[in-house]
């Protein structure tokens, strides 16, 4: 994990941003910038074919949920983050892009379903909403340097409560819960 706070000069791929005495400008390394940038286009592209994958295959959620192949598309994504995850170390690059690319449009199909039971516009709205969350928390992130790894812990917390107060309210059904639930995910 990067210490952005470690004051010693670093140089090469995780080199923060340095002050050039000279000129008085922030230089960043042209490494790690052309290497975010790269991550940020496949995973935004890979985020479009799904959506694309998922309005594709909206018709047809219906029939898929109603017949035997709902738990291959319930389950062939999980399917593909094994594989991935398992040979990431074993796989070639271009057989891991592949693999990345068929995950992208697996998970589209698994994701049309959504469209059976929300609207176009909540989901647009979660979209947009999830999508404005990552891109400003990424510029914070990146700008400032800080590590914002530390949140990790507390928000687990917080989806591990989420978790057990489902489950106890599945038995206890109470209608309070519910909307609060509810609210949280909007």
């Amino acid at each position: 994990m990067a210490n952005w706070n470690d004051p010693q000069p670093r140089t090469g791929f995780g080199a923060s941003p340095s002050l050039d005495r000279t000129s008085g400008r922030t230089t960043y390394d042209a490494g790690l910038r052309r290497h975010m940038l790269s991550i940020y286009n496949y995973m935004a592209s890979g985020v479009l074919l799904s959506g694309v994958v998922a309005l594709l295959f909206a018709p047809y959620a219906v029939a898929m949920m109603h017949s035997p192949i709902k738990w291959l598309v319930m389950l062939a994504p999980l399917g593909f983050v094994f594989a991935i995850s398992g040979g990431a170390n074993r796989f070639s690059e271009s057989t891991l892009k592949i693999l990345y690319w068929a995950f992208a449009a697996v998970m589209g199909v698994s994701l049309s379903t959504i469209f059976v039971v929300y609207t176009a516009t909540s989901i647009a709205t979660t979209f947009f909403a999830t999508a404005a969350a990552f891109a400003g928390l990424s510029l914070f992130g990146y700008t400032t340097k800080k590590d914002l790894s530390a949140f990790g812990t507390f928000l687990i917390m917080g989806v591990v409560g989420i978790l057990i107060a489902s489950v106890v309210n599945m038995f206890v059904g109470s209608s309070a819960l519910q909307m609060a639930f509810r609210c949280s995910a909007c």
